[in-house]
């Protein structure tokens, strides 16, 4: 038998998967009350299959029994079939995508991994919104990929500015993610934003990653442009790809499929399809029965999202009447199911969640969940049933006038 090197200490994982792994102080309140049995006002509720929606059952199951898939084909980015719905889908948004340009995962999640070994070498940069998903770290971590945070500016609205993406760039930088529109502020990325952003990647020669997710839900209704559409004019395009999925598109994240479109000059196109089909061939990750289906879900689609509209509508309606007239003020979002709310910072944002969570049993995401690093933010789901939003929404108001009473010694 071997033995270990006198003096050496052998690890046998990897340095990536050396993450903090402490439950945050919230999580473990949270659990500890559903553990005694309580009940949880969830303003965090984000998954749209249990937040009160009608899904038709019949309708939506019925595409997975297609005979067809009980065969086995490994095709590297799905069937041409699923892919041509997919094509269809930013047709009828005024995209022009060819099928062959259209490579189908089971996540954005995997997306972004199969993009990030696309591009990426280890140590080399992307840059990333703030505040975003908290998600981005763990992927980027996953594919030794640095992350360099560029800001979103909150004036009149938010913004972004195409100098400190400039001034963030380095000889390592690879990529630039967008989220169109944001999460969790809901900006969507306006047409001189976009144009400024496609022009500094064609100079630098860097790769966008465009995601979509919540691009059907602007909280005016009004259609948005997507990226994979091709800007007005001659402006020279850099590679775009452009990540969606069924977990927004249809409220179904739970049948795993989302898709890559590859877009810009048809030589960067080609090149990165012949190496994105070996990354995966290399998986084969969706199954037969949900590309099957995916046709039928794509025609569906439509009256799910005017569900999930109208549930944020009323509940944006619903949180500013009750913020009027206290000092809880709302942050303009044009889309996508989240609602960032700002308070004067008299108390960190965990405190006012652990406090909230204690006395009143609502759960709310501290800022600090999605990259805000100063007090006197927290962020609230807009999917939750109305009658039970409004009563965690009211709560939530009434802590902020307490603590904000208390500091100033009212």
């Amino acid at each position: 038998m071997g033995t270990a090197r006198p003096g050496r200490v052998r690890t046998l994982f990897a340095d990536r998967t050396n993450w903090d792994r402490e439950e945050a102080l919230l999580s473990e309140r949270v659990a500890a009350v559903r553990a005694d049995g309580g009940a949880v006002l969830d303003l965090t509720a984000s998954n749209p299959t249990r937040c009160g929606f009608r899904f038709e059952a019949e309708r939506l199951l019925a595409p997975l029994a297609a005979p067809g898939a009980l065969e086995y084909e490994p095709l590297p980015f799905g069937r041409e079939q699923a892919r041509a719905a997919v094509a269809g889908y930013y047709a009828e948004r005024g995209a022009a995508v060819e099928v062959e340009d259209l490579c189908l995962c089971t996540s954005t999640s995997e997306a972004y991994s199969f993009l990030f070994r696309l591009l990426c070498n280890a140590g080399d940069e992307v840059l990333i919104a703030t505040p975003s998903y908290p998600l981005f770290p763990y992927l980027a971590a996953l594919h030794d990929v640095r992350l360099v945070e560029y800001p979103l500016l909150y004036e009149h609205g938010w913004q972004l500015e195409p100098g400190a993406l400039d001034a963030r760039i380095t000889e390592r930088t690879r990529a630039i993610v967008l989220v169109h529109p944001n999460n969790p502020t809901g900006h969507f990325v306006g047409a001189q934003e976009r144009a400024a952003i496609e022009a500094l990647c064609v100079r630098h020669g860097l790769a966008l990653l465009v995601d979509e997710v919540f691009l059907d839900y602007a909280v005016d209704a009004q259609p948005r442009q997507s990226f994979a559409s091709a800007l007005p004019g001659d402006a020279e395009r850099p590679l775009v790809f452009v990540l969606s999925g069924m977990s927004k598109v249809a409220a179904l994240p739970q049948m795993k499929l989302s898709w890559i479109a590859v877009c810009g000059p048809e030589g960067l196109r080609h090149e990165a399809r012949e190496r994105l089909e070996i990354i995966a061939d290399t998986f084969l990750s969706v199954s037969a029965p949900v590309q099957h289906a995916l046709p039928a879900w794509l025609a569906e689609c439509g009256a799910m999202q005017a569900q999930i509209r109208a549930r944020v509508a009323e509940n944006i309606r619903l949180l500013d009447g009750l913020i009027k007239d206290t000092h809880v003020s709302r942050l303009e979002a044009e889309g996508g199911w989240y609602a960032v709310l700002r308070y004067p910072a008299v108390v960190l944002n965990e405190a006012l969640a652990l406090g909230l969570l204690e006395q009143r049993s609502v759960l709310v995401y501290p800022g600090e969940a999605f990259g805000f690093a100063t007090a006197g933010w927290v962020v609230v789901s807009l999917l939750p049933e109305c009658a039970e939003f409004a009563r965690g929404a009211g709560f939530l108001v009434g802590a902020v006038e307490a603590v904000v009473a208390e500091a100033r010694g009212a």
